[in-house]
């Protein structure tokens, strides 16, 4: 960690001596130290200190990106001066709405001093003890188990400084045994604020109940998704369908479908930055102040979120969803993806399903099949039960699923009162916050043989 003072002291330094016509520099540093264990033993701890720094540099409507790890004076200026050979060499861009104005972020917190002191020997005892508690079933353990802090900072020539600390740890844990898995996750800003027994206990009981797995033929079941499963299908959606480009090029399922009703009016869902409970972060790339974008509002089609680029194409305001200007060929996406809780207990919702499947989660997911309708395809993961009046009967072999998600959740029975913080790519600076969902139907079309 370098600090705010520090760290705009160097960057201004660069702005002070660029030769464009306005100039951005953004950094973005992190410490990242992570514990992996496989077999019930930790086998690597490995330990990165590194940043990125992007230098923006904009010459009337010509745009120049270049990139460094290194804040050495000397490096710098070559980035900036990479940067400007750049611009001067490219086509104009008509397009291009020129560099954000200042604009007052709100105050989130992001940071827990503990979290990036935690060290190597504080996550071997975790993992230590968790490991205990497979062994009692004679199970193996795998995962990692990691903890970082870092610093995001964009400053430009038009007067944006914005800074922020994070801090984020981070488990995934799956018990195993001859015929069967179970997989539990925890994430915090705050490593205290994770309970690794109650994680530890759930894989352990998932890959118990799983033993032995029937397997059942594919069709059209009630399921009950758990949070994991359902912030799988959410990353996809958001990729697919939550941002502007796919919404401006009509490959979204929202595309021409604002104020109609797509899905249950169960399902509410937004991009929130400040929510507290989450991983709050509260500006992008860019230096833009987020916006809360509410995206689906009781199964209605709301809206979708935006960069200063494409807010200009569609003479709105950004909502503080850009990326990183090397990152921006996918255009803007939430990062705060928030699924409204619903009144149900989560224990309860099993005593609904008449006969369905538990899913703990999916993997190998793929969502360009048909955009539009939101048809994605996968596979379960680590834990798969078939549901008989209420409940558990036996665990059962992975199946694939092919199913358009508007329909799908246009079938929501119920939704959980409870919701868990789901790890994504960019966790860092957001997270996926799911309940569980039970959907009175959901497509299966075909299964493994383990």
């Amino acid at each position: 960690m370098i600090g705010k003072e520090k760290l705009f002291a160097r960057l201004e330094k660069v702005l002070a001596r660029s030769k464009g016509d306005s100039t951005e520099v953004l950094f973005v540093g992190e410490e990242k130290g992570l514990t992996r264990y496989a077999n019930s033993a930790i086998h690597q701890n490995v330990y990165e200190n590194n940043a990125r720094i992007l230098v923006r540099l904009v010459m009337g409507k010509k745009i120049g990106v270049a990139s460094g790890n290194s804040l050495v004076p000397d490096d710098l200026a070559r980035v900036l001066d990479n940067a400007y050979e750049i611009a001067r060499n490219q086509p104009d861009n008509p397009h291009f709405p020129g560099l954000p104005k200042p604009a007052k972020c709100r105050d989130v917190e992001s940071f827990d001093d503990r979290t990036a002191r935690f060290s190597p020997a504080d996550r071997a005892r975790i993992v230590k003890k968790i490991i205990k508690v497979s062994e009692r079933k004679k199970f193996t353990l795998a995962g990692a188990f990691a903890t970082s802090c870092g610093e995001i900072a964009v400053l430009n020539t038009n007067g944006v400084r914005a800074y922020q600390p994070i801090s984020v740890a981070g488990i995934n844990i799956v018990a195993m045994s001859d015929t069967s898995s179970g997989y539990a996750a925890g994430l915090s800003r705050h490593v205290d604020d994770i309970d690794f027994d109650l994680l530890v206990r759930r894989a352990v009981d998932k890959c118990d109940r799983a033993q032995n797995p029937r397997s059942v033929e594919p069709g059209d079941y009630e399921v009950l998704l758990e949070p994991a499963a359902v912030a799988e299908l959410l990353e996809w959606m958001n990729y697919i369908g939550f941002g502007a480009k796919p919404f401006r090029e009509k490959t979204s399922f929202l595309s021409g479908k604002i104020g109609r009703k797509i899905v249950s009016p169960l399902i509410t869902l937004s991009d929130d930055a400040y929510d507290s409970h989450a991983m709050a972060f509260p500006f992008d790339m860019e230096g833009v102040p987020k916006k809360k974008v509410m995206l689906i509002d009781k199964g209605v089609a709301k809206g979708v979120v935006y960069d200063s680029f494409y807010a200009l194409k569609d003479r709105v305001k950004s909502t503080g969803h850009a990326f990183p200007p090397d990152e921006t060929a996918d255009g803007p996406m939430p990062l705060n993806i928030v699924m409204s809780a619903g009144k149900t207990p989560r224990e309860k919702m099993i005593e609904k399903v008449k006969r369905g499947i538990l899913v703990t989660r999916f993997h190998y997911i793929n969502g360009f099949i048909d955009t539009p309708k939101a048809v994605l395809t996968g596979m379960t993961r680590d834990g798969a039960f078939l549901i008989e009046n209420g409940e558990i009967v036996a665990g059962i072999k992975n199946l694939r699923f092919t199913d358009s998600m508007t329909r799908a959740f246009g079938t929501a029975v119920a939704v959980s009162r409870e919701r868990e913080l789901v790890e994504s790519w960019w966790s860092s600076v957001g997270c996926i916050r799911a309940p569980a969902l039970h959907l009175g139907s959901f497509r299966f079309t075909g299964k493994t043989s383990s």
